[in-house]
């Protein structure tokens, strides 16, 4: 069964997950041990399972990194942050942008706002 056959539930291969994100299986297997929220299941002989919530992870990492700029360390701040039910607001994007009513709101609220529905459409 191709990973197009797939149910939208299915775990995912590493092998799928790459394919799928054009993020190589060895940089996956760095990210895990870079950023602890991804932990996907591990089977007999260590092979790893992606459940669909890694795999939206996965892409928020490498559109992080690759396309907004963040360095690993930025990245695991934010993701940090984020477990911890702090605010989402890294040390990198603490500028502020104001608003049509005149108030204030910082770039990194913004960020991880946009992320958070990002992260809920890929869940979809």
């Amino acid at each position: 069964m191709s990973n197009s056959q797939k149910a939208e539930g299915a775990f995912r291969t590493i092998g799928e997950v790459a394919s799928a994100t054009g993020v190589a299986p060895h940089v996956l297997r760095y990210w895990e041990t870079r950023f602890p929220q991804l932990r996907p299941v591990t089977r007999a002989g260590n092979r790893r399972y992606y459940r669909p919530a890694d795999v939206a992870l996965v892409q928020r990492i490498q559109r992080l990194l690759g396309t907004e700029g963040y360095t690993v360390k930025g990245v695991q701040k934010l993701l940090a942050s984020e477990t911890r039910g702090g605010s989402a607001v890294s040390a990198e994007a603490t500028a502020a942008a104001p608003t049509p009513a005149g108030k204030t709101v910082s770039i990194g609220a913004l960020l991880a706002i946009r992320d958070h529905l990002q992260d809920a459409l890929n869940a979809y």
